[in-house]
C-alpha cells in the first residue's frame, strides 16, 4: 500500500481514463488531484487550460505533487480541427513539462500517454516497441511529434511514455466505436451504420489499462516507452456477435460511405511483453466482460 502521503496529480481528470484512474489511485492509497479544462466540484479539482503554462504552474506549485499522470489529448482521430489537436497534444505537454521544471517540484514520476496509433499498420501483425512508427493521421503524427518532444527531457526528468491501444468502458462518448455499438444496442434500435468493418483492434478495458499505470507510476522504469496492450487482436464482426449474444438479438449492420476513412488502419495488435516485465503479470480483461459491463452491469 502506497502512503497517503503521495500525491498525483491527474491532468485531464474529468476525461473519460480520469475518472476511472482516480479511482484506481485511491484504492491503493494515493492523495489524488486534478486538473482539466472542465471546472469541478471537489477541492482537490483545478480548471486548467494546459495551453497556458502559467495556469499549470499555478496548479503544480499549489499541489506540489509526487506523481503527474497527463491524460490531456484531442484522441478523436477524425477531429476536425487541425491546428487544435498539435496545440493541445504537441505544446500542451511541451507547457506542462516546462511548468514542472520552472516549480522544481519534487516529482518521482511523469507518466505521458501516447498512442498505440503512432505505429500505424506496419508489415509485421504483432507489434512491439521497436517497430519504427508510421503513424497515419494528424492525431497520431502529433502522439509522435510529442514522443520526440518529451525524449528531449529524459535526462532532467523521470518520465515514461505510454503507447495505449484500443481501449474502452463505460461513460466513454457515443462517438467512439464500441460505445456506439453499445448505445444502439441499450437502444433496442434495429439497424446500426458503421464505416469498415474488415478492422481488427486490440482492445482492452479502461479498468485493465489505469491498473497498468498505476503499477509504472510504482515501478523503477524511467526514459522507457511501453505499449498497453491485451495483446489479442478482435476483429469488429467479432464485437458485433458478442454484442448481439449479449442483448438477445440480431442488429442490422449497414455500410455508410461517410464513415470509410481512406487512411483507415486495418489491423492493430499490440506485444505487451516490456509492460509485464516493467509491471509484473497483470492479465486483460476480456472483451465479452467488458462488453457486458457496458450495457447491462
Amino acid at each position: 500500500m502506497v502512503s497517503v502521503s503521495k500525491k498525483v496529480l491527474i491532468v485531464g481528470i474529468k476525461s473519460f481514463t480520469g475518472k476511472y484512474l482516480e479511482d484506481e489511485l485511491h484504492a491503493h492509497g494515493y492523495d489524488v488531484y486534478g486538473c482539466d479544462i472542465i471546472q469541478g466540484n471537489d477541492s482537490h479539482y483545478y480548471k486548467c487550460d494546459i495551453t497556458k503554462k502559467n495556469e499549470l504552474i499555478e496548479i503544480i506549485n499549489s499541489v506540489k505533487p509526487n506523481y503527474i499522470v497527463h491524460l490531456v489529448a484531442i484522441s478523436f482521430v477524425p477531429h476536425a480541427e487541425i491546428s487544435e489537436i498539435y496545440n493541445i497534444n504537441l505544446f500542451g505537454t511541451l507547457n506542462l513539462l516546462d511548468a514542472v521544471l520552472e516549480t522544481n517540484c519534487s516529482i518521482q514520476k511523469i507518466l505521458i500517454v501516447s498512442s498505440g496509433n503512432v505505429y500505424g499498420e506496419p508489415a509485421i501483425e504483432y507489434i512491439d516497441e521497436n517497430i519504427r512508427p508510421k503513424p497515419v493521421s494528424h492525431y497520431a503524427n502529433s502522439k509522435l511529434a510529442m514522443e520526440h518532444m518529451v525524449n528531449t527531457y529524459c535526462d532532467i526528468l523521470p518520465l515514461i511514455i505510454t503507447r495505449p491501444f484500443n481501449y474502452t468502458g463505460k461513460n466513454q462518448h457515443v462517438k467512439f466505436l464500441i460505445p456506439k455499438i453499445i448505445s444502439h444496442f441499450r437502444d433496442k434500435k434495429e439497424t446500426i451504420e458503421l464505416g469498415n468493418l474488415g478492422i481488427v483492434r486490440d482492445f482492452s478495458d479502461v479498468r485493465f489499462v489505469t491498473n497498468a499505470y498505476r503499477r509504472l507510476l510504482e515501478s523503477s522504469a524511467t526514459s522507457e516507452t511501453v505499449n498497453i496492450c491485451s495483446g489479442y487482436g478482435i476483429a469488429l464482426t467479432d464485437i458485433i456477435s458478442y454484442a448481439c449474444n449479449i442483448a438477445g438479438y440480431h442488429i442490422k449492420v449497414e455500410v455508410n460511405p461517410e464513415f470509410l476513412r481512406k487512411n483507415e488502419i486495418k489491423t492493430l495488435i499490440g506485444v505487451n511483453h516490456k509492460l509485464m516485465s516493467l509491471i509484473g503479470k497483470i492479465d486483460p480483461i476480456p472483451i465479452k466482460e467488458t462488453l457486458r459491463w457496458m450495457m447491462i452491469d
